[in-house]
């Protein structure tokens, strides 16, 4: 790999995860986007590259949100383990019809940004028990996160702020447990396989940057206000998921 290619996925890399960090999603929806278009990687591959790249990133972001008190150790310990088995069901998917899910997680995505965006802006502070469903909710997300490329945080973090939770706890906790998920996830890709090591230059800058990016993430997640960071997770969402969809629809 080129140097100028080496720093260009460095830079995609640090975005990515300054964005999956502070906001608790979008590093592999990014990621997955770029690496498709711009590298020509088929979803399988990027999906295995993505994750690889994620394990030191998410232990970093992880750690680095324990320590600034940004995790609910209880909601953690239940989105862990039911978003392990899915992860690795979800690898396990991908290798045939993964792709047909895409446009699926898209449109479900697209209603999660706006059912954040409409809680943003309402006055109306009724919350939902999040921990009634939080067991399939962990799965889903790892499931749809390893079968799209990306949606661990998007769909568990989205979930859990619409039904009110505290959006800096929630992003926390989600990307504290993502670190677990992914390690599944990327222990499966590599059983199933094998050109991901043929990528190891692309995976290592994308691991320099957002090992880099982690804990500064952590620390804005920490620090920006309470509705500003609703908005913006809306947002995201919105436009990352009409992006995915229309470019899916065109074919």
């Amino acid at each position: 790999m080129e140097l100028k290619s080496f720093l260009l996925f460095i830079l995609i890399g640090f975005l990515a995860q300054m964005i999956d960090g502070t906001l608790g999603m979008a590093y592999g929806v990014s990621g997955r986007t770029f690496l498709k278009t711009v590298a020509g990687l088929p979803s399988a591959l990027a999906s295995a590259v993505i994750h690889a790249a994620e394990v030191p990133t998410t232990l970093v972001s992880g750690v680095s949100h324990f320590k600034l008190g940004n995790v609910d150790k209880n909601r953690f310990k239940k989105l862990m383990i039911p978003g392990v088995i899915g992860g690795v069901i979800g690898a396990w998917f991908l290798s045939g019809a993964g792709d047909k899910l895409e446009p699926f997680i898209d449109v479900y995505l697209i209603i999660m940004g706006i059912v954040i965006l409409r809680k943003a802006m309402s006055k109306d502070n009724k919350k939902v028990d999040i921990d009634k469903v939080i067991y399939p909710l962990g799965f889903a997300g790892g499931f749809f996160d390893a079968a799209g490329g990306g949606g661990w945080g998007p769909i568990v973090t989205s979930t859990m702020v619409a039904s009110g939770s505290d959006v800096k706890k929630s992003i926390g906790t989600v990307n504290a447990a993502e670190f677990l998920v992914t390690l599944a996830e990327t222990t499966t890709f590599a059983v199933l396989i094998s050109d991901i090591k043929s990528y190891g230059f692309m995976i290592l800058a994308m691991i320099i940057g957002g090992v880099v990016a982690a804990p500064l993430a952590a620390f804005f997640c920490k620090k920006l206000p309470h509705r500003p960071l609703m908005v913006a997770v809306g947002v995201l969402i919105i436009i990352l998921n009409i992006i995915n969809f229309v470019t899916w629809m065109r074919g």
